[in-house]
């Protein structure tokens, strides 16, 4: 099957080993990837600061640039969950558009649930030399688990990972305060929220916090390390999926 993978802009200009770790997944699912070179933003942050034209200008190009494509991946809850459940918003009043939209949207999954459920992926890559081991635990992203429904499909895969056991931390479905411009605009509670994230991540005793979107990962991983702990890794679960860290 031929794959249009959406890396982000995230990803791309902060953690582009993401999306090659990505790649590295789909193409040990089978599949041909493609991934458009002049692809940028999905219009979130537009979205959620209330620039709709913006966001709008963005839906338009992303429906332009993969509705040719037999499957969309995007290795971020936060962007699928864009496309899947805000885009209608976005386009709405354009009987056309919403329509393309309608049969590119069925197509479009985050990158752990495509692998799982429609990939089917029974195997993981060779890990590499010096690759996550040990014990691990995993945050749920929050437009992820509740947008799209990714809860069990990344620890199914992480079950496969020889040599990588999953323990839970307490709440691990909070939010770790991130919530794209909610940092920025309420950094006092998104501080507290994150903090209250870290200690959870602590007590679970595991050496790697696993996720499934970069803005969270960044947001923990920053906040661990200017609390102090340069041990606790920090990890997409692409990089631990493809054996790449």
């Amino acid at each position: 099957m031929r794959v249009g993978l959406f890396v982000t802009c995230l990803v791309d200009v902060m953690r582009p080993e993401i999306g090659f770790s990505s790649i590295k997944l789909l193409e040990a699912a089978g599949c041909e990837v493609v991934v458009p070179a002049q692809q940028t933003c999905c219009g979130q942050p537009g979205y959620s600061a209330g620039n709709r034209q913006a966001a709008r200008e963005l839906a338009i190009k992303f429906l332009d640039e993969f509705e040719g494509f037999d499957y969309v991946v995007i290795p971020s809850g936060s962007c699928g969950g864009m496309v899947k459940t805000h885009y209608g918003d976005v386009l709405s009043g354009d009987p056309s558009l919403l329509q393309r939209l309608e049969k590119l949207q069925a197509r479009v999954f985050e990158l752990t649930d495509f692998l799982h459920t429609i990939a089917k992926l029974d195997h993981l890559p060779a890990a590499t030399e010096g690759s996550t081991r040990g014990s691990i635990t995993y945050h749920d992203s929050c437009c992820g688990l509740r947008e799209l429904g990714v809860q069990k499909q990344p620890r199914a895969l992480l079950a496969m990972r020889e040599g990588v056991a999953l323990t839970e931390m307490a709440e691990a479905r909070a939010c770790c305060g991130f919530g794209g411009t909610f940092a920025v605009k309420y950094g006092d509670i998104s501080t507290a929220i994150v903090d209250d994230k870290c200690a959870n991540i602590k007590d679970s005793g595991a050496d790697t916090v696993v996720l499934g979107d970069l803005g969270c990962m960044l947001n923990i991983e920053g906040r661990l390390r200017r609390s102090g702990d340069h041990k606790t890794r920090v990890l997409h679960v692409a990089q631990v999926l493809s054996g790449d860290a």
